[in-house]
């Protein structure tokens, strides 16, 4: 599951909230932020996170203008054209590509990418549960498997929420500042305890 978003400090509930529903619902949340790799371009990361994943989430909602220089970030918009291409272009195995498409109000996109009219959008109005929810229900469509309701994944979420200052003071990490990989284990490892005590 290729998770396409900003990683900036105030996206970082809402990408939590999406790792989360990913990994509830049973799926592998893959992000170009799971591998540090000097030796590779972060384009070529891209290309083979988009070709190794079936399904894709990506969440347009960062396009204001950067304060520093005053022009608008494009990663979101150009991983979600790879996607797209890939799905478009790459063959029988590409084909077979799902996505969901984020952004904090549903037709605002409009505005600023209307090549995408006709695709349907979800908005998440800026809410991490919100967020939660939408990409619970959209796995549950696409992939037509019984996954836990939508109530039941965010009461979840709120509770390893509550704990996760426990678990990371645990491993000696600042919760707002856990690396990705050991929030991944975390949220793993709670998910594992949770379902042994259900």
């Amino acid at each position: 599951m290729f998770i396409n978003c900003p990683f900036d400090v105030s996206y970082q509930p809402i990408f939590r909230a999406i790792v989360f529903a990913i990994y509830a619902s049973g799926f592998r949340p893959r992000s170009a932020m799971e591998l540090d790799d000097g030796g590779q371009t972060r384009i070529e990361k891209l290309y083979g996170l988009v070709e190794e994943c079936r399904f894709g989430i990506h969440d347009l909602s960062r396009t204001e203008l950067d304060r520093v220089h005053g022009l608008p970030r494009f990663n979101m918009p150009l991983e979600l054209g790879l996607f797209l291409g890939a799905k478009r272009f790459g063959g029988p195995r590409q084909g077979v590509k799902r996505l969901l498409i984020l952004d904090v109000e549903r037709y605002r996109y409009q505005k600023f990418v209307s090549d995408l009219a006709g695709m349907d959008i979800h908005a998440h109005n800026g809410d991490a549960l919100l967020a939660l929810r939408e990409t619970r229900d959209w796995l549950a469509n696409v992939s037509r498997r019984q996954l836990p309701s939508g109530d039941r994944v965010a009461r979840l979420y709120q509770a390893f929420a509550g704990d996760l200052p426990t678990l990371a003071a645990d491993l000696e990490f600042d919760p707002e500042n856990t690396p990705y990989v050991d929030f991944e284990r975390m949220v793993v490892g709670w998910l594992l305890a949770a379902e042994a005590t259900v």
